[in-house]
């Protein structure tokens, strides 16, 4: 018996085979969304239910228990190259280098102690995580203060250098407190004039605070800890005058083949640092996540408003305890 082909029978094929394509593909859709939920991508230190972004660690995300911050906190972008740290300005989030980086930043060495249960889930926020903003207020109310040598923002130091300080809030329109007597005020992105003129600086990136809390760390990011906890060794690198620090971080990242992952913060003019060698904020427990200083200061703005100049030494450290760990944690006040 010969097999008719017709119209309808080839028709029914067709369907057939694209239900099983659409399936597919929904499928691994599905897969990522798991993949990447798992790698701890969501806002450090939000409120429940909040969006992505505005951590404890990169200032400028507002004050403490503020917007989605604990105390100040959020990277930031660079507005000469577009909307808030994407080249392209869609908005989007942005990562940058390889899903999973290689070389000797992906290396531990066989003695490094690895995760166990018990440490896990005394690590802060334990394994579930879901701290509160009220209950993290708490806990940075209970730790006594800033850290040593921190100082305290001046209002009339900021207004003098040009920053708009508001009466009511004691902050300025990104909800940035004052600086510190000495220190650069912020530099809005839209407002940088990026120049072709050559300048250097000093960059580092590194987690050896994790090295310190090994059993806080989530056992599947184990394998991406350097053994030195050097991700980034310091080294001189060039920049553009009038480039933001997370142009640098961004441009030396893909540079070098490392993963870097940020999202748009517009409300506080930044964008936060979210993982840089696939160590996200969370994996060490809620009070982890990534911060910068530029000669020696951890500043209380973004990092893409801050200007670089010339001879500028910048650090990325991954903090695991709110910056106590790494002598950056702020406490509220000013002059």
């Amino acid at each position: 018996m010969k097999f008719k082909v017709t119209k309808g029978k080839i028709t029914a094929a067709v369907i057939i085979v694209l239900v099983l394509v659409v399936s597919f593909v929904l499928s691994l859709i599905h897969n990522q969304v798991c993949i990447r939920d798992s790698a701890h991508t969501y806002g450090l230190f939000r409120y429940s239910g909040g969006g992505r972004g505005c951590g404890v660690f990169q200032k400028g995300c507002g004050g403490m228990g503020e917007g989605r911050g604990l105390t100040a906190g959020a990277s930031v972008t660079p507005g000469a190259l577009g909307a808030l740290g994407d080249e392209d300005g869609d908005g989007a989030d942005g990562v940058t280098g390889p899903a999973v980086a290689s070389g000797p930043a992906a290396t531990t060495s066989e003695s490094v102690v690895k995760p166990t249960p018990a440490g896990i889930e005394s690590r802060p926020g334990g394994v579930e995580g879901g701290l509160t903003a009220e209950e993290k207020l708490k806990l940075a109310a209970s730790m006594g203060g800033s850290s040593p040598n921190v100082e305290k923002g001046s209002e009339s130091y900021s207004a003098e250098q040009g920053m708009e300080i508001n009466a009511s809030t004691g902050k300025d329109q990104y909800l940035t407190d004052p600086v510190p007597e000495g220190k650069p005020v912020p530099v809005e992105p839209q407002n940088a004039a990026v120049s072709d003129k050559k300048m250097t600086c000093t960059l580092s990136v590194r987690c050896d605070s994790i090295l310190n809390n090994m059993d806080w760390l989530d056992p599947e990011k184990v394998e991406l800890v350097p053994a030195d906890g050097v991700i980034f060794a310091s080294q001189k690198v060039t920049f553009y005058e009038g480039e933001s620090v997370f142009n640098l971080l961004q441009r030396e990242m893909k540079n070098n083949k490392i993963h870097m992952e940020f999202v748009n913060t517009p409300i506080y003019n930044s964008a936060y640092i979210e993982g840089i060698n696939n160590l996200y904020e969370f994996d060490c427990g809620e009070l982890s996540g990534w911060m910068y200083k530029v000669n020696g200061w951890f500043p209380n703005y973004g990092c893409s408003r801050y200007q670089l100049k010339e001879g500028d030494v910048v650090e990325w450290v991954y903090t695991c305890d709110l910056g106590r760990d790494v002598g950056g944690y702020y406490a509220t006040g000013g002059e």
